[in-house]
Formats: structure tokens, sequence, C-alpha cells
């Protein structure tokens, strides 16, 4: 279990470089498919590749990761819905625990059953507090983890729970709106939660166009995911990543 690729993230957040991350899942792409996605990442110099989903119904994770190790250099992330999700193929794994959530099970019992496993895997571990944010739509996420998503304006509840999360001894936040979302986490929310929590800070869901992602790094993000609105158009990649690349600066306030 080595640190290197958190390492990286945290020297990225120093020197204030933000990072463009795409999610993808196995459900929704076949290994064949995958060829074409990986070269328009490579090309697009994207920083990482998420794999996994809230189901992930399909049995070929591993040939999935497998497959994009072959085409590419670029760090893969695994981003579970479920301690099953777990592949050796891979370099990291984002250890979730649903601190926006009352859920037990998902905030430790679900850790505490694939500990070993997880362990023996070799992976690297980013103890990662997830946060689920009101996007406007039901998501997967809500169904399968039984919690209710934080407000999308209830600012002052994301940053504690965040607050929590750093202090519990997390190493990253995520806070994500869930795949088509119909409104992103707002600019408010991120740059409220980014000035009291010092780790890295991830965002998703709903992010369908290049100055969104611009916007939301200059807010305060580190990382940007972008899974659904590449589904629909892979030629996205470039511009997104573009955009993230070119924000900096966190705006001042």
């Amino acid at each position: 279990m080595q640190n290197g690729i958190y390492k990286q993230i945290q020297e990225k957040k120093l020197a204030k470089k933000k990072s463009f991350a795409v999610l993808i899942d196995p459900d929704k792409v076949q290994p064949d498919q995958l060829e074409s996605l990986t070269f328009l990442a490579n090309d697009a110099g994207v920083d990482y590749l998420l794999v996994g989903g809230s189901l992930v119904v399909s049995n070929h994770l591993d040939e999935c990761i497998a497959a994009i190790k072959e085409q590419s250099d670029i760090p893969v992330i695994l981003f579970p819905g479920s301690p099953s999700q777990i592949s050796r193929h891979a370099d990291a794994l984002l250890y979730l625990s649903l601190i926006s959530g009352r859920n037990p099970e998902l905030l430790i019992g679900q850790h505490v059953i694939s500990a070993p496993f997880i362990r023996q895997s070799g992976l690297e571990i980013m103890s990662t507090g997830y946060m689920v944010i009101d996007g406007g739509a039901p998501t997967t996420v809500s169904y399968i983890s039984n919690a209710s998503p934080i407000p999308a304006d209830k600012t002052e509840i994301a940053l504690c729970t965040a607050l929590a999360g750093e202090m519990l001894g997390m190493k990253l936040i995520y806070m994500d709106a869930g795949s088509g979302a119909r409104r992103p986490v707002s600019e408010e929310m991120i740059a409220a939660v980014a000035r009291q929590i010092s780790i890295p800070m991830i965002v998703g869901g709903g992010i369908t166009d290049p100055e969104k992602a611009y916007r939301n790094c200059m807010a305060g993000a580190d990382i940007v995911v972008v899974g659904n609105a590449i589904e629909k158009d892979a030629g996205l990649i470039k511009e997104m990543s573009a955009a993230v690349h070119a924000a900096v600066t966190p705006i001042s306030t």
C-alpha cells in the first residue's frame, strides 16, 4: 500500500494545480470500447481514471481495468459502490465512508467486512469522506445507501460535515451530486468547504461543460470528476481537461 498517488495529489494542491478525472462505469462500457476512450484520455492529458459505479452488475471489472492499463499509464483509481468492487489491477482505491448519511453500514460496517481483503490487495488506500449533495434528481447512490443527500442550499451542513471528515482523519473529501444530476454542487458550497479544510477536495456530478469544470476548480475543487457527460460525448474530454488545467489559483474571497 504505497502513497505515491496521494502524495502527488497533495503536491498538486500545494502548487495550486488542478486535476481532471474521468469516471468509467464498467456497466456502461465494454472492454472493446475502451481503446478509443483511453486514447482520448491520453491525448487530453487526463490525470486520473476512476473506475466503478453504484452497482457494477457486469462481471468484467478486472478485464476493464486490465484493458485500460495495457493502453495507458494514467493512474487507475477504484471508485467502489460496494466492497466487492475491488481489483488488484488498479493502482489505488478511494476507501469511501458516506459521512453525509446516517447509514452505519456505509460509515463503517462494510469497511469492517472488506478490510482484510483490501489490505491483501496491494492497492494504495485513500480514505475518503464521501458526501452526496442533492443534485435535483434521484440517484442510485442515494437509493442504495438508504440515506438522504445534503440539501443543495445547506452550505453550513456540507462545511461542518467535511470538517468533521478531515478531523476524523480522512485523506480526501469527495462532494458528489450524483450521476445525471440536474444541477452540480454549487460554487458557493465548494468555496465554503475549501476555505475550511486543508485536505484535497474532489467534486463531481452534473458537470456537463468545460465552463462549469473550470468554475468549480476556481471555487476550490482540487480534482473535478466527469462521467455521464463524457459517456454521451467522449469528445468533451479534451475540452474539459484543458479547462480544468487552465484553472490554477482559486478565487479569493
